[in-house]
């Protein structure tokens, strides 16, 4: 596929014919062999032939020899500019999609290229091991009023892919995961709507020196069985630090479940990477209204990060929207799970008929195999509008992973509510804060924690609970637990006192004369 869409500058034409010859001198002199090179040059990958397992490993690791080269993302003329509401008025027409009509458990639909999309990705079909590559066709889609015209016919490749299936009835295909932009992807569960997101990797996240955002460059989706509950999607990912090859197997309900096997190929020392990273939004909630001018109580798609340990223990952490960037690490061997929820299902928290706040999947990672030291690193920046995207979280290995080396590992995604991993004998409902006395010239704060009993678990052979609370500075005082008969469960509440400090990390450990332990609450407060 010829990358230079429309360039009518024939300087260009040159420069990039000479790029790609020496690129195509590079990855022979480096072992690739002849078809492979030509294949990267041209950034032709999910092409018809035979496929395999190995098949987009294959295609990293040759990639991974040569520097990287960004993709010609120009588009023709009449697709260069289009504005939102003029790519918004081009959609794909559902009886040209891939296996529609056919009974077979899924369907997917294709995105036009435009707007924040101009980067092509390509597309393969794959079935009885072969792989047989799928052209655009402006037939596809329906152009509205809006379109510029003519719309080109040449094969411009695609933006993204989407999956529907009959998640919510047996007669009807709802979308059930979508790919397009970068390398990030999103799903739902049952009875849910889109809110966050995830990516294949995340590299230099909050880092001075600017992000790196890896990109899929090409699909490979496997055509599912009849009667089969799952759909196969391979990815080849690119960016300057590496290549990789991932392997989603995809199984909707409640929750929506990934598999996801991956691969990497780095060209340069990996050092500040994010695996299995999701991406969601938080603008204020009950425990952070300052300077919040709205009519709803609460604006998030994830009202905290959920940790397993390696140990076992439980911990979760609100989510904030702090004044400056924010990053927490929170130091874990072989860790069982991590990811962002939304735990408040209630409308009532939200007020908002039209985002749904209420229905938006949370996203839940479980390691597959050993994934060693490292951390989870929570990434919390600034916003003053719920449309940005300003919370992150991965996990971040101890050690970096080498030049030339190749690095593999796998991890199941839950879309959906909370997992019932370790839930133990009680969970964090809600978390408040405010000013504890507005006397006086540096305010105490007020922290008041809910927490429901976990569902089978009986109250009166916990025994009595208590509570203890550790703060890195400042003084805590007040440490009070009360019954919450409108929940049916307790309130821990106590002050802070900062004492000047510009930022103090809080623990509250609830536990019952049994020993039976409640999830861990923590913290990061910021003056």
């Amino acid at each position: 596929m010829d990358l230079n869409f429309g360039t009518s500058d024939p300087n260009r034409r040159d420069v990039l014919k000479t790029a790609a010859s020496a690129l195509a001198t590079v990855l022979l002199a480096a072992g690739v062999e002849p078809a492979l090179a030509q294949a990267a040059v041209q950034a032709n990958f999910a092409v018809t032939g035979r496929f395999t397992r190995s098949t987009v490993a294959e295609a990293a690791r040759s990639l991974a020899k040569a520097p990287f080269q960004p993709l010609d993302a120009s588009l023709p003329e009449v697709l260069a500019q289009l504005t939102y509401d003029q790519y918004r008025d081009i959609r794909f027409k559902p009886d040209r999609g891939i296996w529609a009509n056919t009974g077979l458990p899924f369907q997917m639909q294709l995105f036009h290229r435009g707007f924040y999309y101009k980067e092509p990705v390509e597309v393969a079909i794959v079935e009885n091991g072969e792989a047989k590559h799928l052209a655009y066709d402006p037939t596809m889609f329906n152009m509205g009023p809006l379109v510029p015209q003519p719309v080109p016919t040449e094969d411009i490749g695609f933006s993204g892919i989407r999956l529907h299936g009959p998640i919510n009835r047996p007669d009807y295909y709802d979308e059930v995961v979508v790919f397009q932009g970068a390398s990030y992807f999103r799903s739902l569960g049952r009875g849910q709507i889109y809110g966050l997101s995830a990516r294949a990797l995340a590299i230099k996240t909050g880092d001075p020196e600017g992000e790196e955002f890896p990109m899929f460059r090409a699909f490979w989706v496997e055509t599912p069985v009849a009667g089969s509950e799952t759909c196969v999607i391979h990815a080849l990912l690119d960016s300057p630090s590496t290549t990789g090859a991932f392997r989603f197997t995809v199984r909707p309900g409640i929750p929506t479940l990934m598999d996801v096997e991956a691969q990497l190929f780095p060209r340069v020392d990996l050092e500040r990477i994010g695996l299995a990273p999701g991406t969601s939004m938080f603008f204020f909630s009950s425990n952070g209204r300052q300077n919040v001018d709205d009519f709803r109580p609460e604006v998030h798609d994830s009202d905290g990060l959920l940790m397993i340990t390696g140990r076992g223990e439980r911990l979760w952490r609100p989510l904030a929207n702090p004044k400056d960037l924010q990053i927490s690490a929170f130091v874990d061997r072989s860790p069982r799970g991590f990811g962002l929820i939304q735990r408040d299902r209630d409308f009532n928290s939200y007020q908002d008929l039209e985002a749904g706040y209420e229905r938006r999947p949370s996203l839940f990672v479980e390691p597959v195999g050993d994934w060693g030291a490292g951390a989870v690193t929570l990434v919390e920046i600034p916003t003053n509008a719920e449309i940005h995207d300003n919370i992150v979280a991965f996990w971040s290995p101890q050690d970096r992973i080498p030049a030339g080396s190749e690095y593999f590992y796998a991890y199941r995604l839950a879309w959906g509510g909370d997992p019932a991993m370790g839930l133990g004998s009680a969970v964090i409902h809600a978390t408040r804060s405010g000013r504890a006395d507005i006397g006086q010239p540096t305010p105490e704060r007020l922290f008041v924690i809910d927490y429901t009993f976990v569902p089978g678990v009986d109250r009166g052979t916990l025994g009595a609970p208590k509570a203890t609370v550790s703060a890195s500075k400042g003084t805590i005082r007040n440490v009070v637990i009360h019954d919450n008969p409108t929940i049916g469960g307790l309130r821990l509440s106590f002050q802070l006192d900062p004492q000047n400090e510009p930022l103090i990390e809080l623990r509250a450990n609830l536990t019952f004369e049994t020993g039976a332990p409640a999830e861990t609450w923590v913290y990061r407060w910021t003056a």
